[in-house]
């Protein structure tokens, strides 16, 4: 049998084109051919325009809301995998449905674990994806996971401000780990807020544990949504004396009034990769691109070297 290892290909779902097109450029590649056809009742099927028979696909799709978007990524893996793809790994910068990743209360699905056997059902034979809501995801799929972090993005930048007295927060207890590991690699104090919803999206309360007076504030979290939590948070770190507040935000989900929020908040930028595309711009809004993380990342897998190096935190 021959060792020689082939060409991989790269296709890219509807919503990801953007970044698809990035990472493939970064990669050293082109997009390969994909037509979707729609029938009128909104009922559509992607197809390769090209052989991928005992190949590595690479098939690029993020999976925020609305469910057309896990739909595609699921039929596309389902083609190539009756096309006699070899390898088949689902990149997914954005894992969705992820906050829905246990049982808080009775009579709840576990969505992140039955998204994880829908994509190996479908054909991913691995999965490449960004900071997880939950790093235990990892264990709902029987395929190898490549769970990468976009510190190794942010960090860089953050060094870059140069900004004195730093202080590393995190906008909910659950995000103290995360929270942690950047201040440790920034060598800052850290602040932990401490929330209570009163149902989702809506925060009743917030108490802040550690002192912000004075200090130049990071905010770090997985993802934005509302921007409820991020904007309240920057309000609150002010009103105790922060010198200025500042957020990144792996995914920038972006939804219902969070746009606005941000406009309005204290938060003097927000910074996001392009996990997701943003549905407008905001002059408080930066964006880092995660295509060359990726595209190095799938190289590394591709010709079967260690991608040990870009686990930071």
């Amino acid at each position: 049998m021959s060792n020689v290892i082939t060409e991989a290909k790269i296709f890219s779902c509807t919503q990801s084109r953007s970044v698809a097109e990035k990472i493939a450029e970064s990669y050293g590649s082109k997009l390969g051919n994909v037509i979707t056809s729609t029938y009128s009742d909104g009922e559509f099927q992607p197809s390769f325009e090209e052989s991928v028979r005992g190949s590595r696909v690479f098939i690029i799709g993020s999976t925020h809301p609305g469910s057309d978007h896990l739909m595609e990524l699921l039929l596309m893996l389902d083609a190539a995998k009756r096309a006699s793809a070899r390898h088949i790994t689902a990149v997914i910068p954005y894992y969705g449905w992820a906050r829905q990743d246990r049982k808080d209360k009775p009579r709840v699905p576990i969505a992140a674990k039955l998204i994880a056997k829908m994509l190996e059902t479908a054909g991913a034979t691995r999965i490449i994806t960004m900071d997880l809501h939950a790093d235990q995801i990892q264990g709902f799929f029987e395929k190898p996971v490549d769970h990468l972090f976009a510190s190794t993005i942010f960090l860089p930048y953050l060094r870059s401000l140069e900004l004195d007295n730093l202080t590393i927060a995190s906008p909910d207890m659950g995000g103290s780990k995360r929270a942690y590991a950047y201040s440790k690699a920034m060598e800052s104090d850290v602040v932990i807020c401490y929330k209570q919803r009163a149902k989702a999206n809506v925060i009743s309360h917030m108490e802040l544990i550690g002192n912000v007076e004075g200090k130049n504030v990071v905010l770090v979290d997985d993802m934005v949504d509302t921007a409820g939590t991020l904007t309240k948070a920057a309000d609150v770190m002010m009103e105790r004396g922060a010198k200025s507040v500042r957020a990144i935000c792996t995914h920038p989900v972006l939804s219902g009034e969070a746009y606005e929020r941000i406009e309005n908040s204290k938060l003097l930028e927000l910074i996001v990769t392009d996990s997701i595309p943003m549905r407008q711009e905001s002059k408080k809004i930066r964006v880092v691109s995660c295509a060359e993380l990726f595209a190095d990342v799938m190289s590394r897998v591709h010709n079967n070297r260690s991608i040990s190096s870009k686990f930071i935190i």
